[in-house]
């Protein structure tokens, strides 16, 4: 016989969240679900899990995304590295070499500074955790810095974030593609840079943009592009290889050392002066490549990370979200069950 009364049961001293879980992981605080909210009924339950499953499908799908551009952003920071160190230590030994003499080279000229001009690289997309309120934090210090010293600048914003962040600020927007950085790409900011530093709008440059450490860790650093100033030293890369483990993505350290020193004493054939005159095109060049390369690979780590982070999130969410479903399904069904009975029993006296 079926029953026509209706049954509430509302779960009351049931932990959705573990204490453990949320002080190892600070981020899934803003996702665990007070108790008040877990009173309501199996259709409103099984509609929020199925919310959280398509969600951790999206979040699933980005990670990977992101893990198969990583290893190739990864492997162009590291490549690069190496040449824009030595080519940095070449044009030094040869500012050294012409310290003495009387030769106009004016990318290599020190000015007192009036104005600095700021090329902050940011991101192109978000849902990439802390990057880019990371260089906007630093950004934004240098700039209070500036002011406070009474010096000015000129702000040259790369990246749509950067872009949106800026817009209340007297800038240059450049344009970036959303592919992997390109030397194409560098030139047009290179070409802004040398215009205003030849034209002495501004009298020294600086780049801002975060520097890729690990697929765990970056850095948001500030890098003096002009005038041309002394040595530039890497600390020793660590790479990591992303690997498949258990079916799962894992993280193989590894540790690449720099393999040898730049030779200083050298001798050149052709006038050390023209020398550097034609190559500091390709120092502007390759710099601010690899700064953009530092930064893709940066914003593409940290939304491997984040997106992990949320896919790890929903599956708890989930896990929990499920565990209330059965327990008040099994509470319906357990008071229905009563109702017949006492029916019965009612029927019986």
């Amino acid at each position: 016989m079926a029953s026509s009364l209706s049954f509430t049961c509302h779960v009351v001293n049931f932990p959705i969240c573990d204490p453990k879980l949320t002080n190892r992981n600070p981020s899934f605080r803003s996702l665990q679900l007070p108790l008040r909210s877990i009173q309501c009924g199996i259709r409103e339950l099984r509609g929020r899990i199925d919310t959280i499953n398509k969600t951790q499908k999206v979040t699933e799908a980005m990670k990977l995304v992101a893990a198969a551009k990583i290893r190739r952003a990864q492997e162009a920071v590291i490549s690069t590295r190496p040449f824009a160190e030595t080519l940095v230590d070449m044009l030094y030994n040869i500012t050294q070499q012409l310290q003495f003499e009387e030769v106009d080279i004016p990318l290599t000229e020190i000015r007192p500074v009036k104005k600095v001009g700021l090329v902050v690289i940011g991101g192109e997309r978000g849902l990439c955790g802390g990057f880019n309120n990371g260089i906007f934090k630093k950004a934004e210090s240098r700039m209070a810095e500036l002011t406070s010293l009474g010096i000015g600048y000129t702000l040259i914003s790369v990246g749509k974030k950067s872009n949106a962040y800026f817009r209340n600020v007297d800038r240059f927007v450049v344009d970036r593609f959303e592919s992997f950085p390109t030397a194409k790409e560098a030139q047009v900011i290179a070409d802004d840079v040398f215009s205003l530093f030849i034209s002495e709008q501004v009298d020294k440059v600086e780049l801002l943009y975060t520097k890729f450490v690990s697929l765990i860790k970056s850095d948001p650093v500030i890098h003096t592009l002009l005038p041309l100033r002394g040595e530039e030293f890497f600390d020793e890369d660590e790479f990591f290889r992303l690997t498949s483990k258990e079916g799962k993505l894992s993280v193989v350290r590894d540790l690449r050392v720099k393999k040898g020193e730049f030779l200083r004493n050298l001798e050149y054939e052709q006038d050390p002066a023209q020398i550097l005159d034609a190559l500091m095109p390709l120092y502007l060049n390759s710099q601010i490549l690899r700064a953009l390369q530092e930064s893709f690979a940066s914003e593409v780590a940290a939304r491997m990370n984040a997106m992990t982070s949320a896919t790890d999130n929903a599956v708890e969410l989930r896990r929990n979200l499920s565990i209330a479903y059965n327990r008040e399904r099994q509470a319906k069904i357990t008071g229905e069950i009563l109702e017949i009975v006492a029916g019965a029993d009612a029927l019986i006296t």
